[in-house]
């Protein structure tokens, strides 16, 4: 349904009576307590309206908070994205599927049943028309949603043959892309009896071997290394989805090297750590002899507070423990040295933010059970504030914060030019111009001025007037005045010639090419409209003509003037938009413009609009 970009029709602050149908609509349709709405929902955060045109013109309203799409509503039916979903995995009903399939659903095709992984206790149970969630193997994250096209007694008896489930919306389409395109969690799939009995006697048999080798070896257990429970923890960091490479993501089995609960391993170093030679166990053991609990602990704390003072932002949070291990912790571990908790004091990345939260550096909260984030940073810390990057790190940094600044809004330089009409070609001539030539004012009058003396057409009486020739008189004399005027001044011939010429503008974008364009640039509008129950708004039109982004110049207005905006697309375009604000707000308009975006007064028309600023009663 959204493999294809949309187009967004308007996009607004929510109603106070539509927030809460909003909330009492998602309590009926999914199982969620008053507690996990409160934090999907709230009450002080700003949730925003979206509405959409889907490429075949089906209407979609988005429901947005923090710059996420939380849900989607269609044809009076409510469904979570996938970014609800990764917070509340338990929401949906789901089915397990093979990542390769995940590039089909993002293409927009439906989930078959031959794609469907059947789990030993079997499948879930659904009945034709339920919304069911899909996820990966190793993985209990959804990446897609959708219905079930049949029962769960139907798909047995087709023999697993068939559509399973028509698909709304999956990770990596463009609902996914209009958030902040974060990636999925890594959530344990949860182990059936049958499973957990089996692991527990493969454990049980791995021990008595372990036991057994290590008395007949004479094995000795050096310090810092990974104990004997810790290496039977499967490596659940390490397990991602990688549409490009198709890698399946199954969970190791007990009893392979791994990185432990909390700790996320490259998989890229899986095969050479499985084939390495016994001189690469030596190094890896002298290594481990000579990283101490305590060096490793002061590692972790400086990667911790590299990642929160260069890397996280405000608008990151809150942020899932796990993303911010991956992607923000581990690129700050300096060169030649790996962060691994299993040989720090605390042996779990949740022990390690529990103490930070401690020290009052963070806050936590728990979405669901097992999936914390990092909800707080407080910025102000004494620790983070005195904490200085090491100067290895910061050279790698630089051309990262560059890539990700923002580009900074420059005005385009507009210039006024008048186009030679085919009336005035013989006038030009002498200057070797031709029609449809772009002439300043400046260079008409200098070109008209050569043209006067070279044809010795000033008048020896008074030098103020010019003698019409019959040159003169074709290009700027109309018919009636043919046998009537033999003489004009000065400025009646240059005022003839440039009101007979087509005006135009050339607009220069900052390391773009000059775009010429017939007539003067349109101006920026600003307009005050009554609407119902006497309420004003303020209309702004003509931004794209500037170069202006609307959806950015939006949400700086709405944050000046605390109203919401609304985005509205002219009949007849595609890529234009219109904004409607609540109010009269051509004082913040016209200063946004001028200030933030350096445009001139005098490109924009409506500003005498602006409310009267009465004079205070003493």
């Amino acid at each position: 349904m959204f493999a294809k970009a949309f187009r967004v029709k308007s996009n607004s602050a929510i109603k106070g009576s539509d927030r809460r149908r909003l909330r009492a609509e998602i309590q009926t349709s999914f199982s969620l307590s008053a507690n996990q709405l409160s934090c999907l929902l709230p009450s002080k955060e700003d949730v925003n309206v979206v509405k959409i045109c889907l490429n075949k013109g089906e209407s979609v309203t988005v429901y947005v908070v923090n710059k996420n799409p939380i849900f989607f509503e269609m044809n009076k039916r409510i469904y979570p994205t996938v970014y609800t979903l990764w917070s509340y995995p338990d929401m949906l009903v789901s089915f397990t599927t093979w990542p390769a399939v995940l590039p089909k659903l993002v293409g927009g095709a439906d989930l078959m049943l031959p794609g469907v992984i059947l789990p030993p206790p079997g499948l879930p149970v659904v009945l034709q028309g339920d919304l069911c969630a899909i996820n990966l193997v190793g993985n209990r994250a959804p990446v897609a949603i959708g219905l079930a096209n049949m029962s769960t007694a139907e798909m047995l008896a087709a023999g697993m043959k068939g559509r399973g489930l028509t698909i709304f919306h999956a990770y990596l389409d463009q609902l996914w892309a209009f958030g902040e395109k974060t990636h999925p969690p890594v959530i344990v799939p949860e182990l059936s009896d049958q499973q957990q009995e089996e692991e527990g006697e493969e454990e049980e048999e791995e021990e008595g071997m372990t036991e057994a080798g290590g008395v007949g070896n004479g094995a000795v257990n050096l310090p810092g290394t990974v104990s004997d429970a810790d290496a039977d923890t499967p490596d659940l960091g390490g397990l991602r989805l990688d549409v490009e490479t198709e890698q399946e993501g199954v969970t190791p089995p007990a009893g392979q090297a791994t990185a432990g609960d909390d700790g996320v391993e490259d998989l890229e170093t899986l095969p050479s750590a499985q084939t390495s030679t016994d001189a690469g166990s030596e190094r890896e053991a002298a290594h481990a002899v000579a990283t101490t609990p305590e060096q490793m602990d002061k590692l972790l704390l400086q990667c911790f507070l590299h990642a929160l003072k260069c890397k996280v932002k405000k608008a990151d949070l809150p942020l899932l423990t796990s993303t911010f291990l991956k992607i923000y912790m581990y690129p700050c571990c300096p060169e030649g040295r790996s962060v691994d908790i299993k040989k720090s004091s605390y042996k779990k990345l949740s022990r390690f933010l529990q103490a930070m939260q401690h020290k009052q550096i963070i806050q936590m909260r728990e979405f669901s059970k097992g999936v914390e984030s990092i909800a707080v940073v407080n910025w102000h810390h004494t620790e983070l504030k005195s904490f200085t990057v090491p100067e290895e790190a910061t050279a790698d940094e630089r051309p990262q914060a560059e890539s990700e600044s923002e580009v900074v809004y420059q005005p385009p330089e507009i210039s006024s030019f008048y186009s030679i009409p085919s009336k005035l070609v013989p006038l030009f001539q002498h200057a070797g111009l031709k029609k449809d030539a772009a002439l300043s004012s400046v260079d008409v009058k200098n070109i008209v001025t050569n043209y006067v003396k070279s044809n010795e057409l000033i008048d020896d009486c008074n030098k103020n007037y010019i003698v019409v020739n019959p040159t003169l008189c074709d290009c700027v004399l109309e018919s009636s005045e043919y046998h009537t005027v033999s003489k004009l001044t000065w400025d009646d011939l240059f005022n003839r010639c440039l009101a007979r010429m087509q005006k135009c503008h050339q607009v220069t974008f900052p390391g773009q090419r000059p775009v010429v364009r017939k007539g003067d640039i349109k101006a920026i509008i600003i307009d005050v409209a009554q609407r119902a129950s006497n309420k004003k708004v303020t209309l702004i039109k003509n931004l794209d003509v500037y170069g202006i982004d609307a959806q950015k110049f939006g949400n700086i207005l709405q944050q000046r003037a605390q109203a919401s905006v609304t985005y509205i697309t002219p009949t007849g375009t595609k890529d234009k938009l219109d904004l409607q604000v609540q109010g009269n707000q051509v004082h913040h308009v016209a200063k946004i413009l001028t200030e933030e975006y350096k445009i001139l007064p005098k490109y924009m028309e409506g500003l005498n609009k602006a409310p009267k600023v009465g004079k205070k009663k003493r």
